[in-house]
């Protein structure tokens, strides 16, 4: 466990001269790093689980395969940083904002989400499969294979891309949304004639 809290000393330190820009396999289970603003940094195949990330700020990071499950990563901030291949599994993310992010091949399950705002973000080969997305900002969120199956999606914003891109089977959505899925999708809607 010593090992494990030198890291998080280091990183609750903040940016210094001669701090680790890169951690692979560290342990941060159960660390409590909220608050911190994290800049340019890596971390490959690390454990956040049930970390405190409440509030934190990344920038320009890149997260390969971590484990963020029962983390709390509440009403954190994220400007383009990459979360390749990562998991969270009933994690926290409500009031998180991800600014030209990206999110690929990540899974996001029993999650909190609501509310969270994705712009421009990455959202390509995401399992978001049964997610609570009602009256998410997805426009422009790039969702080639992106896994939607039974997601709430009413009063979501999303693009035509998005509709057609996404996998959407069993999704529950408003009259507006399928309207403009059934459009995207090169329907004509026509109202009936009185």
């Amino acid at each position: 466990m010593a090992g494990c809290q030198s890291v998080v000393d280091e990183l609750v330190e903040g940016p210094v001269e001669g701090l680790v820009e890169e951690l692979v396999g560290a342990h941060l289970s159960d660390a409590v790093l909220a608050g911190q603003t994290w800049r340019r940094r890596r971390f490959n195949e690390c454990r956040f689980v049930d970390a405190d990330l409440r509030r934190l700020e990344t920038i320009g990071c890149v997260f390969t395969r971590c484990d963020f499950s029962l983390a709390d990563i509440g009403r954190s901030s994220h400007r383009g940083t990459a979360f390749r291949s990562c998991t969270f599994r009933a994690s926290t993310l409500t009031g998180a904002v991800l600014d030209g992010c990206s999110l690929l091949g990540s899974t996001l399950s029993e999650c909190r989400l609501r509310p969270i705002t994705l712009t421009g973000t990455d959202l390509t080969l995401v399992g978001l499969g049964g997610a609570d997305l009602r009256e998410a900002d997805l426009r422009g969120a790039r969702m080639l294979g992106t896994l939607l199956l039974g997601a709430d999606l009413r009063g979501a914003r999303l693009d035509a891309d998005a509709l057609v891109q996404a996998q959407l089977r069993g999704a529950k959505v408003d009259l507006d949304t399928a309207v403009a899925f059934a459009a995207a999708h090169g329907l004509l809607v026509e109202q009936p004639n009185p």
